[in-house]
């Protein structure tokens, strides 16, 4: 706001005294004028158009490049600001810093962020040009929904959330608009349009402040007006990955696998040469060949679209099967020709890097990608059998890791624990289970949760599956030296505080692990084993001593993953006679939930995974018996008497939630029991 005073204003403008009423002498007309007198700068009188420049240093009469000459300086009119009447007039006020404090300090009066979020924010923002402070608590761990609330507040603005699906199954925004501004306009400029109010568009942003894309918005779509409201920046992005989403789901919809293949048959006599050529210069071109390049092309973005973990290409004596890993069981996708298998596997070992050549070791490789718009990972592995190579490719998707804890599928109490666990200061922290189930993605979402502005925390990795921002992460490489052990040994000298070690394979890691939880870090890591106990007498087998064991372990996690039954076709069953008399020793009586199946699980009644899990958190008895390096058997009974919550249990307690199926959890725990 500016500063108004209408009696001086008048004065200054209105006095005659300050208001000059005859002309110059003409004697002063040809002397250097001094006009320091002026009040006014519009009534400060300027040298004709055509008037003669006075000379310069450079002789062009424009002073040159460090400005004018004196002569130039004397010459010129001396133009007087009237600095009284213009601050009455108007004064202003560095807005930007006001709003800054006033969200600072609802923040912190709404318990939304911390005292020392904000001021780590804002001396950020000091060192920062350019940056808001909004930007900054995000950044910071401050919630994204309630920052965007709080400022649509301040700017009197409407505040909305996005979905992308609504109740009745429609699109929570408006994605004709969208295309017609295309998905990179609206991701570039964090705008999105909701829905028509009249002749209104109502649009959404995340700054009060984005004008200019509005009328962009307004001159793209060649609309009248629109209504601005604010969202969160996740929700514009989360809307606008739907959109992508759906557009490469239709243009895989679209692909016309027969004309696929006929362009390989086309081409059958390029295959049948190659298979007498052993120098491989025939296969690589028969690889490249544009039919193969679509169909491989078409198998990754078919599996991703299925949300698979895993490909499967298996050759058989006159067959060749594609299948899909989806929520741990393998699907057949597609069977095509079995003359098509070379070129596959030629093609795949080319996007891989691997000598197309050799098809009697076994070859690893990685394979990165742009897939329906996300950048994948695939991890390549070929075995040769007496049928023809197989290959496996392993889809590692950044999505699949960004997760919270709350989310995994602990239970109330499970989880307040573990949360408790990862804060611990330092100690060993185990995550077991087979390969498969889900270890990895407990230890990534346990490190998102962790402070990594403040910790300093490192990764020893076999491989590096997912890149995490904020964290250090090292490839081991076991050819030069570079394994597990040495590995931690370079980290401890890197001032850590939290090392997540992937896997304790023999006992110099476990020896390496144990004395890094002694001298003050926290270590989180993985074992194979069945359950919880077995991990115990699994690091005092590899040759650690059970003191050391009992004094740096502090707590194990078994963990398993059932898929979760789908909620588009959920419906409630009485209990089958057979099952009735296991479920009633889980308290589970009456009805039971499956899935009936719909097109949204693809008939299967499963949609998605949920966790089993089995925490054991030693105490001062149970380090007692584990320095005496107990029986498992007689360890494991000993656990279950103290508190722990088998697998099989918390598995029967997410049937009777209606999470899961009885068939799943006796699939997975069967040998846990």
């Amino acid at each position: 706001m500016g500063r108004f005073d209408i009696d001086q204003l008048l004065k200054s403008l209105g006095s005659s005294e300050t208001i000059p009423t005859q002309s110059p002498a003409p004697e002063a007309q040809h002397s250097a004028p001094e006009l320091v007198d002026l009040p006014t700068a519009w009534e400060t009188p300027f040298p004709p158009v055509d008037a003669p420049r006075p000379p310069d240093a450079r002789g062009d009469g424009l002073g040159g490049a460090l400005g004018p000459t004196p002569a130039l300086r004397d010459a010129m009119p001396t133009r007087v600001r009237p600095d009284d009447a213009l601050s009455d007039l108007y004064v202003p006020i560095d807005c930007g810093e006001i709003v800054s404090q006033d969200l600072a300090s609802i923040l912190l009066e709404r318990e939304i962020a911390t005292a020392e979020q904000i001021a780590g924010a804002q001396r950020l923002q000091k060192q920062s040009v350019g940056r808001k402070l909004s930007e900054l608590l995000r950044e910071a761990g401050v919630s994204e929904h309630r920052l965007a609330e709080v400022t649509a507040e301040l700017a009197r603005m409407p505040f909305e959330r996005v979905s992308t699906t609504t109740p009745d199954g429609q699109c929570g925004f408006d994605s004709a608009s969208v295309k017609r501004l295309t998905v990179e306009f609206c991701k570039s400029n964090l705008v999105l349009p909701l829905r028509m109010d009249g002749s209104r568009l109502i649009v959404a942003s995340t700054s009060p402040d984005d004008v200019f894309v509005l009328d962009e918005v307004k001159r793209r779509l060649g609309i009248m007006s629109v209504r601005h409201v604010l969202v969160a920046a996740c929700d514009i992005h989360a809307a606008l990955q739907s959109v992508s989403d759906a557009d490469a789901s239709r243009v895989a919809d679209g692909v016309d696998v027969d004309a696929l293949l006929a362009g390989v048959d086309a081409e059958d006599d390029v295959v049948e040469v190659e298979k007498e050529d052993s120098s491989g210069r025939d296969l690589e071109a028969e690889a490249d060949s544009s039919p193969v390049v679509r169909y491989v092309n078409h198998i990754i973005q078919s599996a991703v679209k299925e949300g698979a973990s895993d490909i499967h290409i298996e050759p058989d004596e006159k067959t060749l099967k594609v299948r899909f890993r989806i929520d741990g069981v393998l699907f057949e996708s597609m069977t095509p020709p079995k003359k098509l298998h070379a070129a596959l596997t030629s093609r795949l070992k080319i996007m891989a890097n691997l000598d197309i050549a050799e098809k009697r070791l076994p070859q690893d490789g990685r394979i990165r990608a742009t897939v329906m718009g996300r950048r994948l990972d695939l991890r390549v592995s070929t075995v040769p059998t007496p049928k023809g190579e197989k290959t496996v490719m392993r889809i590692l998707d950044n999505r699949s890791i960004q997760v919270t804890l709350d989310d995994l599928g602990f239970s109330d109490d499970a989880l307040a624990i573990w949360k408790k666990q990862i804060e611990q200061p330092h100690g060993i922290i185990l995550v077991t289970g087979p390969t498969g189930s889900g270890k990895t993605t407990t230890l990534y979402s346990s490190i998102r949760q962790m402070d990594t502005r403040k910790l300093n925390v490192s990764t020893v990795e076999d491989p590096v599956e997912y890149n995490l921002a904020g964290i250090t992460q090292i490839q081991t490489h076991d050819r030069i030296g570079m394994n597990f052990a040495k590995a931690l040994k370079a980290l401890l000298r890197q001032d850590p505080d939290v090392i997540m070690v992937g896997e304790i394979r023999d006992a110099e890691t476990a020896q390496t692990a144990i004395q890094a939880a002694l001298t003050g870090h926290l270590v989180l890591s993985t074992l194979h084993t069945n359950d919880a106990p077995s991990s115990i007498t699994r690091l005092i087998n590899i040759g650690v001593e059970p003191f050391l064991v009992g004094a740096a372990l502090h707590s194990v996690l078994a963990q398993r993953l059932v898929r979760r039954i789908c909620p588009n076709c959920a419906m409630d069953i009485p209990i089958p006679e057979r099952m009735e008399e296991v479920l009633s020793m889980y308290a589970i009586h009456g009805t039971i939930k499956v899935g009936a199946g719909c097109t949204a699980c693809r008939q299967t009644g499963h949609a998605g995974r949920v966790g089993l899990y089995e925490l054991l958190v030693l105490d001062d008895f149970l380090r007692d018996k584990v320095s005496a390096s107990p029986n498992v058997v007689e360890f494991r009974r000993l656990c279950v008497e103290r508190g722990m919550t088998t697998l099989r249990d918390d598995g029967f307690a997410k049937v009777k939630q209606g999470r899961t199926t009885v068939e799943d959890v006796l699939r997975v725990t069967e040998a846990t029991a």
